[in-house]
Parts: structure tokens; sequence; C-alpha cells
């Protein structure tokens, strides 16, 4: 057994001594928030980093979310995946809407856009999917229908940082994307989150909205909320853009060893990247099938005996929560793709600085069950 805990991911952390300038300045010029300096920076560096023209920043990915659907005057229904994590279909509901699910892609993870179609009725007038694990969804199917139908479409892309697909950023599918910086992901800010809009008004909107709906000093046009980000949080993740490339790079190795070494293990199956879309590398999930000695769980209890800390990520499904399993879309019937899944999946630690000794010893426990 490992003396040490190795969780499921850890956040890159540059030297302090590379933070403390950045906040020498906000200390010197007292700006804390508000649309300041270091926010305006971030805004356009990632502008272009992520080869898009909009980005609005946020507090966080979840209101972001709840923004997003407000700004495109969303009602009715939203039909959106219930494999994900709650933020998805809790952004739908905060805004009075009704969540639709509908099943996965046993091969992406993602919405299935065969299954799309059917699902919308008179009060649908959105589609929320979520490239899960980085992996794009059927972007050209899913705007397809939405052109069809005259429906909206708003990508919750908070696995998505730098992923472009066929040589663009995927954050330009859609109507809006979003992205998320918590201190989970593979780029961060502490806190935080972006909408990714197509044109300046929609901009001006979303920046609008998420500061309480003020128009100027005298005129406030719209139910906002408080969604900003502070001066600290751009800050840190100017300093973390500097070296997005090669952290990025640290956890395609982890991804290339694990591949190679779980590969041949009976029972144990693995997630394969889109081939025209780069990766970022945010997880590694595995699928735990019925000819593994251990079930899903069995593993995961297994490897947590043992200090390791995987996530069964997502479990269990959103339409099985106590809010949402009342849904009609949430019947286990309808959704049999994304039940199998929640029940098979299994993501490995995966972070910058997970050393071979310890991917080695969590590869041999795999191995040895």
């Amino acid at each position: 057994m490992s003396n040490k805990n190795i969780p499921v991911t850890q956040p890159f952390l540059p030297e302090l001594s590379e933070f403390i300038p950045y906040l020498e300045k906000i200390w010197n010029n007292r700006w804390l928030t508000n649309n300041g300096p270091f926010h305006q920076q971030l805004e356009a560096e990632l502008c272009k980093y992520l080869g898009v023209e909009h980005v609005s920043l946020f507090n966080n990915a979840t209101i972001a979310l709840i923004t997003a659907l407000q700004a495109m005057r969303i009602s009715g229904e939203v039909i959106t995946t219930p494999y994900s994590f709650v933020a998805t279909s809790h952004s739908i509901m905060w805004n009075g809407l009704e969540p639709v699910f509908v099943d996965v892609d046993p091969a992406t993870f993602n919405i299935d856009p065969a299954k799309i179609e059917a699902a919308i009725t008179p009060r649908t007038t959105a589609i929320m999917p979520v490239h899960c694990y980085s992996n794009p969804c059927d972007v050209e199917a899913i705007q397809e229908i939405a052109d069809n139908y005259g429906l909206k479409v708003i990508y919750d892309a908070a696995h998505a940082f730098g992923v472009n697909y066929k040589g663009e950023s995927l954050l330009k599918w859609g109507d809006l994307s979003i992205l998320s910086f918590h201190a989970t992901k593979v780029f961060n800010t502490f806190e935080g989150g972006a909408v990714i809009s197509p044109d300046a008004k929609t901009k001006q909107r979303i920046d609008h909205l998420k500061n309480f709906g003020i128009e100027d000093e005298l005129t406030v046009t719209a139910p906002g909320i408080n969604g900003k980000m502070s001066e600290i949080n751009a800050a840190f993740g100017l300093v973390q853009l500097k070296h997005i490339q090669q952290a990025m790079e640290q956890r395609q190795a982890v991804d290339n060893r694990y591949r190679s070494m779980l590969a041949d293990i009976k029972g144990i199956s693995l997630y394969q990247h889109n081939q025209y879309a780069n990766c970022n590398y945010s997880y590694f999930p595995i699928l735990v099938e019925p000819d593994y000695p251990l079930t899903r769980d069995e593993l995961y209890e297994k490897l947590k005996e043992n200090n390791i800390l995987s996530r069964r990520y997502f479990y269990p499904l959103i339409s099985n929560m106590p809010m949402y399993r009342g849904l009609s879309s949430s019947s286990i019937t309808q959704l049999p793709c994304a039940n199998a899944l929640a029940d098979k999946v299994l993501c490995l630690p995966i972070f910058h600085e997970l050393i071979s000794e310890d991917q080695n010893y969590i590869i041999r426990l795999i191995k040895e069950s």
C-alpha cells in the first residue's frame, strides 16, 4: 500500500514568486474587480490562445451557463445529456426551464444526435450538449437539427479548453460555448469560467447580464446577476496561460503511458479520442467490462483502500438523482447507454506531476485484480 494519497487530479500551480508581482500591481492600483486591467488582458490573451473573437470571463462556469441561457432568451424545454456534472442541468432549472434528457453515444459518451429529434416538442427552444472528457460532440449533426427546428445550441464546453476540431476552435460551434476554469480543470483560475460569443453584440449582452444588467451609471436594462471574475483570479489565469502548453504535454505523457500498459488487460476498455480533434488530456476514463474480475465499484474501492482516489465520473447519472428522476425523460429504459456507462466508467488519476512510480503502482493494482 502506498503511504500517500494519489488524487484523481491536481491543479497546476506556478512558482509563487511568479504570481506575487501580479498581486503587488493589484495592491498598488487597488482595482480588485469590475473589469480591471488583468481581467481585460486575460480576455484578450484567451481570445488569441483559443482562436476565438469574443470571451466574457465569469466567476465560475455555473453562473456562466445560467447567464448564457438568459442571454439567448431560452424558454420551455432544453434537450441535454444525463451524462454530465449536475451544473449542466442545474443551470437549466435555475432559469425555470425543463431539462429533457436523451441518451448518449456509447462510443463518444456525448449526446446522441439520433436521439435528439424524437425528443423535440413545441416547447423545445434549445439544445445543451456537453463535450465529454474534451471529446467533441457531433457538432455538424447537432447544428443541422438545430437549424431545421429553429433551436439555439449552447455547448457546455467545461472540459474542452484548447480543443480544436478540424483545424478550428471547437468553441466556435453553436450559439455559445461555456468553459470552466475550476481548480480541477486543465486551465484554472482557482474558480472561474467564460462564455465564448460569436459576435460583439452578443458579448455586450452577456457582459451586461453578468454585471447586474447595468448598462451605465443610471440604467439597468435586464435582471442580471453578479458573475464577474475578480482581478486576482484573472491575474492567476495570466500566469497559468504561460505554462498551459507544458502542463498539457505532461498530461499527454501520462495518458500515453496508461494506454500502453492497460491496452491488453482483459475486461478493461480505453476511451478513444476523436481523430479530427486534439485532446487536452483532462481526464483518463476506463471502462470496467463484465469480463474483468471485479466490478467497477469493487475496483474503485480497491484503489481507494490503497490510497488511490479514482472517480466514478459521472455517477450517479443526473437523471437518477432524486430531484430529476421524476422527469419523464429520466426513465432508465430511454437512457440505456448512459446508464451502462455510469456503471462502468472509472476515471484514473491524471495530472502534470503524476510520477511514473505512482502510475506504475496504479497500473499494477489494476492488473493484479
